[in-house]
């Protein structure tokens, strides 16, 4: 795919996108893809490690970015006031690669009660206990050039913007994707305060860019943002590796692709495998489970495996944990159809367009931003959330129908260059930040180093 000539100013953007040191995250996978389209498109677009390092699919879109926030830092600034005082040489040591992919390895180190003090004082910004850090992050942006405009990655950072405006006195816009479900698994008092908290720093943003239709609609509600303030920017996906499948295997293969974790439906998905299975009408079926596993994910992945052991289906089935891009797009080009039957509010699922993308059709719950998505590409089809045997029978319909799932797979792949590219993204992306007022600010104060 070539890339179009812009017919909007170059500028200089700087997103700031969480890490999680050891593990692929949807939220990250798209910054990267969409900071590498829009450098491509001769912006100087800087995508910044936040708490733990990034890890992409390849090599990052900026090499060199400098990491802030580290995660234990911003940790330890939490439980003690000796930690926010300490010097600089001792908070970069503290900020080692090694010793925070360490930290981001050991899941289930953080309380619930830490977590929600710990979300709630970031979201205070400048009045939380980080302020030292916040301090730097504006420091660093000013001295190395001064953006045309910074990006959010999510919610979560919101507390950043307020500060950030002042020191650097530039347009802060937010992404919004997926904050819902990671506040309101917090405890109380923290998740009311925490909500109450980004209500009000909503205000100090100028644009927020949620991925989805359903998710704008989430976030407005629950975050009170006028109307005014939410333009959708659909996520996109880097379609030019991706080559659809000649033909679908035979014997006919379900896939998943996602976290192997509850959230995600696995479960689900593994009981519709079963059901099909004892129907006896698609001859040989397998099933091909992929994805991140992490923390706690391995238990719960054995617990499956011995639900299917015990009915003899263990060997029709094959887990291909945490594959790098290369062994992902050879997952999908392996697939008959694709399901990843998520059973909270998903705010998009990048998966389906890469199954679409690859030539393999989709069978999704009606809820959340998946009916927005089947709607907008014609590559599969729904079914009831959490029902295994409602996904048992799309899964069916899909398998023992092959011209219409040829079809859906077909329409779903060219729905997905045209609408859903990582160009595309970035254009939408460009087009709001260039729509923007500039900041108005009567001195800009000297950033403490």
């Amino acid at each position: 795919m070539e890339w179009c000539t812009r017919s909007v100013r170059d500028m200089r953007i700087i997103n700031l996108t969480p890490g999680t040191g050891s593990w692929h995250c949807g939220s990250c996978l798209r910054d990267s893809t969409l900071i590498t389209a829009l450098r491509k498109s001769g912006h100087d677009a800087i995508m910044v490690p936040m708490y733990l390092p990034l890890l992409t699919e390849g090599p990052a879109p900026t090499q060199g970015a400098p990491l802030f926030y580290g995660g234990v830092n911003v940790y330890l600034q939490q439980k003690s006031g000796i930690f926010r005082r300490t010097p600089r040489w001792l908070d970069q040591r503290l900020d080692s690669p090694a010793l925070l992919r360490a930290a981001g390895r050991r899941s289930g180190m953080t309380s619930a009660r830490d977590l929600g003090a710990l979300t709630l004082s970031m979201l205070k910004g400048e009045e939380g206990n980080q302020i030292k850090e916040l301090q730097r992050l504006t420091a660093w942006m000013v001295l190395d050039g001064k953006p045309d405009a910074i990006c959010l990655s999510n919610a979560l950072l919101i507390g950043l913007a307020r500060h950030l405006k002042e020191i650097v006195g530039v347009p802060v816009v937010c992404t919004l994707q997926g904050e819902d479900t990671f506040l309101d698994s917090l405890t109380e008092p923290y998740k009311t305060d925490c909500w109450r908290t980004l209500r009000e720093r909503a205000a100090d943003v100028d644009a927020f860019l949620p991925v989805s239709h359903y998710h704008a609609d989430v976030m407005a509600h629950r975050m009170q943002i006028d109307e005014h303030l939410l333009s959708v920017v659909y996520n996109g996906i880097d379609c030019e590796a991706i080559r659809p499948i000649d033909f679908p295997p035979d014997p006919p293969v379900v896939g998943y692709f996602a976290r192997m974790c509850p959230a995600k439906g696995l479960e689900t998905l593994i009981d519709a495998f079963i059901g099909l299975k004892q129907r006896q009408t698609c001859t040989g079926l397998r099933l091909h489970v992929g994805g991140t596993q992490t923390g706690d994910d391995p238990a719960y992945v054995m617990k499956l495996q011995n639900r299917l052991s015990a009915r003899g289906l263990l060997s029709d089935t094959t887990f291909s944990p945490n594959l790098d891009r290369q062994s992902k797009l050879d997952f999908f080009r392996g697939l008959s159809v694709f399901s990843v039957p998520a059973t909270y509010g998903e705010s998009f699922g990048l998966y389906v367009l890469e199954a679409l993308a690859s030539g393999v059709p989709v069978v999704q719950p009606r809820h959340a931003a998946f009916p927005e998505i089947i709607e907008a590409t014609e590559g599969g089809l729904l079914c009831e959330p959490d029902d295994p045997v409602s996904l048992a029978n799309g899964l069916e319909r899909l398998l023992t129908h092959p011209e219409e799932a040829r079809e859906m797979a077909r329409r779903g792949r060219a729905a997905v260059l045209e609408k859903f590219s990582a160009y595309r993204m970035a254009e939408e992306f460009v087009s709001v930040i260039d729509n923007l007022k500039p900041v108005k600010v009567d001195t800009i104060p000297e950033p403490i180093r």
